[in-house]
């Protein structure tokens, strides 16, 4: 009967596994997370609009390769390409927002 589960909520397995927010090693996960966020939000908007990587690529001037190397890890895109691809790629313009 006294089986109790401890249940931990994602914030504190995080802090758990790479210690709390402002440490080197949570801040890099952090930076990692957002990249693979972007990179997942690049593949949607491709997909949404019925395009191949390759389709994109040509789009904005740059190579399928790259494409797919920023939809699966999109750590260093530079922000003129990100900013290309949302205009010339997709039709859109990206805006930015900062929070503390």
């Amino acid at each position: 009967m006294g089986n109790k589960v401890k249940t931990t909520s994602f914030r504190e397995h995080l802090d758990q596994q790479y210690g709390k927010r402002g440490t080197d090693e949570r801040e890099k996960y952090e930076q990692e997370f957002e990249a693979f966020k972007l990179g997942v939000m690049i593949q949607e908007l491709r997909k949404e609009k019925g395009l191949t990587q390759e389709q994109l690529a040509e789009k904005c001037g740059t190579t399928k390769t790259y494409i797919s190397r920023i939809e699966n890890n999109a750590s260093d895109i530079r922000l003129s390409t990100l900013m290309r691809i949302i205009r010339e790629g997709f039709g859109g313009s990206l805006k930015f927002s900062v929070s503390f």
